[in-house]
């Protein structure tokens, strides 16, 4: 009897945790603060050249998926729609986020599959018509998509 309570507590404790939900939140945390991350590390390299942008900036209106690939940056989920093969590379040579950031932050599922962290992160930049960078997590786990315009 006391097995059978225990049982049931037990059973009744991990699904009311639904650890499977806290693990998806804390991965659309991590890209969120990424998101901010990113924008602002591209701000301010932005303001401390002087207005020039970082190397390998993307054309405007065209979303580039970040990452060192050449090849391979496609990418359609989370509101993510790159068709252009190339990634663009804010910590190449020149005018990079590499004094803004240690890394660029690569995506959680990226990083646990080990697929496309070497390559590409996951994460996308636009740049609009009116100089508005926008940085999209593409591999949102939730309902909402993750991304920040500045």
């Amino acid at each position: 009897m006391v097995v059978a309570i225990l049982s049931a507590l037990a059973v009744t404790v991990f699904v009311a945790l639904n650890p499977a939900q806290r693990l998806k939140d804390a991965n659309d945390a991590r890209r969120a603060n990424d998101v901010g991350s990113i924008l602002s590390a591209i701000h301010t390299s932005i303001v401390d050249n002087k207005g020039n942008t970082p190397v390998s900036w993307p054309p405007t209106n065209v979303e580039r998926q970040l990452g060192v690939a050449a090849t391979g940056c496609t990418i359609s989920t989370g509101g993510c729609t790159v068709t252009d093969a190339t990634c663009a590379n804010l910590m190449a040579n020149g005018r990079n986020l590499g004094a803004y950031l240690a890394s660029m932050p690569t995506d959680p599922l990226y990083d646990a599959a080990a697929t496309l962290s070497a390559q590409a992160t996951g994460y996308s930049i636009k740049v609009d018509s009116n100089g508005i960078v926008t940085i999209r997590a593409c591999g949102t786990q939730g309902t909402t998509n993750i991304f920040s315009s500045r």
